[in-house]
């Protein structure tokens, strides 16, 4: 007779491999509970896994377009709220600029100058708005101050310097000296329309912006760009500094009442044209703002229509896999049981 060797230890090695896949699957089970997703998404989808990457990377670009689409937002409304400063400025110049037709007392022509001096500071603190970080109205050169302070006394401006320089070379004196009498509307007139030919030329570019001429443009769809700013070269931004300049420089002169009322009709005439022009960026700015609300509309609808095909593809039953759960540990609170119970057998124990 034979006799063999007697162990329990290939039964617990048994159960520790059942326990041990157990808890595998077990935390697989709790992440889908929680997540509603496949855990292993390519060993649940197989060759489909191609499909959800695609789609991912659709979403991931349709929420980064969104995401743009809200700073762009702001962008535009600090832009607008910007130039509706800079049209309130010029409207409350030509308000005085009215207002002061026909007076001649020097008190009264301080006071507008004081006035159209404000009017410029608000124009130029609009101007220079910044939002993030950037200039709003620089263009594309965005970290540069796009307007300079033509009222700035240290040091002069080169703006400033500029029309004392025109002002000496058309009248041969300068605005401090009693020759300034002499003037004649027509005189006036020509020297005005000299300073209107220099805005439109390069002098603006080198003694009042430093601005891009081109426009900062922002993509707010797959297949769609718009302009999301302007500049201060743009025309109206020109018009209301020229008209603005030429109020607070001329009015207060020892002119005759002819000449004055020629610097008067002048001034409001380019400020109007500035205002008119302003407005006018802003009815630009205006319809982009539509055009991003259309896309962001468009693309909250396109990220609906791909999350629910991710979903579809990688979605698991929750309630099932809950259940799942709540049967896994029983059957580890199970095995721990037979486990401790294999391991207290010992044939010591029955000797």
């Amino acid at each position: 007779m034979k006799t063999s060797f007697v162990s329990n230890m290939s039964l617990q090695t048994s159960m520790r491999l059942t326990i041990a896949k157990a808890q595998n699957e077990l935390l697989k089970m709790q992440e889908e509970a929680v997540t509603g997703r496949h855990s292993d998404v390519g060993v649940a989808l197989g060759a489909k896994t191609t499909r959800t990457l695609n789609l991912h990377r659709d979403l991931q670009r349709l929420e980064s377009l969104k995401s743009t689409n809200g700073l762009t937002t702001q962008r535009l409304a600090a832009s607008q709220e910007a130039l509706g400063q800079m049209s309130e400025a010029g409207n409350a110049a030509l308000e005085v600029l009215i207002a002061l037709s026909g007076m001649s007392s020097s008190d009264q022509l301080n006071l507008a100058k004081s006035n159209i001096g404000d009017a410029m500071s608000t124009f130029t603190a609009a101007a220079n708005t910044s939002f993030s970080g950037e200039y709003l109205f620089a263009g594309i050169n965005s970290d540069v101050m796009p307007l300079k302070n033509y009222l700035s006394t240290a040091p002069v401006s080169d703006a400033k310097a500029s029309f004392d320089a025109a002002f000496l070379a058309h009248f041969g004196f300068t605005q401090a000296d009693p020759a300034v009498s002499t003037i004649t509307p027509a005189n006036m007139e020509a020297f005005i329309d000299g300073l209107e030919a220099s805005f439109d030329g390069p002098d603006w570019q080198s003694d009042w912006s430093n601005a891009s001429s081109q426009n900062m443009q922002s993509r707010i769809s797959p297949s769609e760009t718009v302009q999301s700013s302007t500049n201060t070269n743009a025309p109206g931004m020109r018009k209301l500094a020229l008209g603005l300049m030429i109020g607070y420089e001329l009015l207060t002169l020892d002119v005759s009442e002819d000449t004055r009322k020629t610097v008067s009709d002048a001034s409001i005439d380019r400020v109007s044209q500035g205002i008119t022009g302003v407005d006018a960026e802003r009815s630009r700015l205006g319809v982009s703002q539509a055009r991003v609300k259309e896309a962001t509309t468009s693309l909250s609808a396109q990220v609906a229509i791909l999350t629910n095909s991710i979903q579809n593809l990688e979605s698991v039953d929750t309630y099932e896999a809950a259940t799942r759960v709540t049967t896994l540990k029983s059957q580890l609170s199970l095995a721990y049981t037979l486990t401790s119970q294999i391991q207290n057998l010992s044939l010591l124990n029955y000797l």
